[in-house]
């Protein structure tokens, strides 16, 4: 029996139920359709998405099982992680990718419905919150959270992005239900209503905030990084699928920490693979996916991104998202230590990188790094006409952010970088005879 994996495109809601992890006879032997639902914007989700469906490696799996079937991948795109839920729910997706809170509300509906999930694995992740930023327009007022009291803000309820909102604003003494006009808005709707006015503020997740940075469309109010709680993508599968077919979902997880090693063993390459794909600036996916960009990939449950989830349950019950979810029965690991044998505890040790001034320079395939932001800027300054993109880690949070939009700071010989203002400030602020800068001012005294 000859078997293939196919990938086929499909729509989505057109999609009929049995052909989810369903068989079919042909020509004497079975096909099975695997669904899989993920998002080709939300970048960190890619190795097991968008770099993933690029690669082949999930068809390539399948293709080795040798179990005398034929396979066929039904890849379908969504922009959050809520209608991946709903399909799943439906039994119309066999496995999706989506964020910390979305994952949350993937448990809760799951096993409120009937059809539980389980979290079988990680894409990317930051310990500290980075992946979720909140920006303003490029010529608005606002500087800090505080002055987002009675404005309105657009988010994806229910999102990570919404959490951070949350989070951010009950630190700065404002009721997050109250004190701001939330609009729940998908992202581009929000990034939309940004533009037009009608939004006085963005919170949302990867990769807006840097897109519209890069676009000059919009700037940084607050680094979700301040919070200093770990968010994170993962990957859901249903119970009953990966009961019924558990050598699948290996093979899932197998061809993921394969994509999860292309992306860190090849950056570059791998982030203008996803902006083909997307049609997003490879500037922007490196922004977010680069070898010290603001996401780790690893595909490992590690104990600081369960606790996270397990202090994420308390806002969306407050929101009245979700009531409790058990954490400990959502997440389950045993497929991934299976397909990934030995090396999951390595994976599961290891940890992310440390921050790193990075310059792209125009026409290369290569980055080159910097021991710190001010020989950064000096290289900059010399080769201006040659770079392709310049970044560099906040100096507070180590969130890295694109040098000519972060907020620079002179403290004597040092130049710093903030991915906001108000982190800028408060460093001004404990540092005698630092001050703000701005970008050319900072060049200039590099150079």
């Amino acid at each position: 029996m000859k078997r293939t994996a196919v990938a086929v495109s499909t729509v989505v809601l057109l999609l009929p139920l049995s052909a989810c992890g369903g068989d079919a006879e042909a020509g004497g032997g079975s096909t099975v359709t695997i669904t899989v639902g993920y998002q080709s914007k939300t970048i960190n989700t890619v190795t097991a998405g968008t770099l993933l469906r690029s690669l082949g490696y999930f068809e390539k799996q399948l293709n080795s099982l040798g179990d005398g079937r034929t396979y066929k991948v039904a890849w379908q795109d969504y922009a959050t992680g809520a209608p991946i839920t709903a399909q799943m729910t439906a039994g119309k997706i066999d496995i999706g990718s989506m964020g910390d809170f979305p994952l949350l509300i993937n448990a809760a509906r799951g096993k409120q419905l009937g059809r539980p999930t389980h979290l079988v694995a990680v894409t990317g992740y930051n310990l500290r919150g980075g992946l979720n930023t909140i920006v303003t327009a490029p010529d608005s007022g606002l500087t800090s959270l505080k002055d987002l009291k009675g404005k309105k803000v657009s988010t994806s309820v229910g999102s990570a992005a919404d959490g951070t909102l949350v989070r951010a604003l009950q630190r700065a003494g404002i009721d997050p239900g109250k004190g701001v006009e939330k609009l729940n808005q998908q992202p581009a709707v929000g990034a939309s209503a940004l533009a037009a006015g009608s939004a006085d503020a963005l919170s949302q997740f990867v990769a807006w905030p840097g897109l519209l940075a890069r676009q000059g469309k919009a700037k940084a109010l607050y680094d979700g990084a301040q919070l200093n709680l770990p968010t994170f993508h993962g990957v859901t599968a249903r119970e009953d699928f990966a009961k019924e077919r558990p050598t699948v979902l290996e093979a899932f997880l197998k061809a993921q920490a394969q994509a999860t090693d292309y992306l860190n063993d090849h950056p570059v390459t791998a982030a203008e693979k996803v902006a083909r794909a997307t049609g997003l600036p490879a500037e922007v996916v490196y922004l977010y996916n680069g070898a010290h960009g603001i996401a780790t990939f690893d595909p490992a449950l590690k104990p600081p991104l369960v606790s996270a989830l397990k202090r994420d349950v308390t806002i969306l019950k407050s929101a009245q998202l979700t009531g409790d979810v058990d954490v400990d029965s959502f997440v389950d690991d045993q497929y991934l230590k299976k397909a990934l044998g030995a090396t999951y505890a390595e994976r599961l040790a290891a940890t992310p990188p440390a921050p790193a001034s990075e310059v792209w320079p125009e026409g290369s395939r290569q980055t080159r790094t910097f021991k710190s932001s001010g020989e950064l800027l000096s290289y900059v300054s010399a080769h201006r006409d040659a770079i392709r993109a310049a970044y560099v880690p906040d100096a507070t949070t180590g969130t890295p952010w694109f040098a000519d939009k972060a907020v620079w700071v002179a403290d004597g010989e040092k130049l710093l970088p903030f991915v906001a203002p108000a982190t800028a400030r408060a460093y001004v602020d404990g540092h005698g005879g630092a001050s703000v800068v701005t970008y050319a001012e900072a060049l200039e005294r590099a150079s």
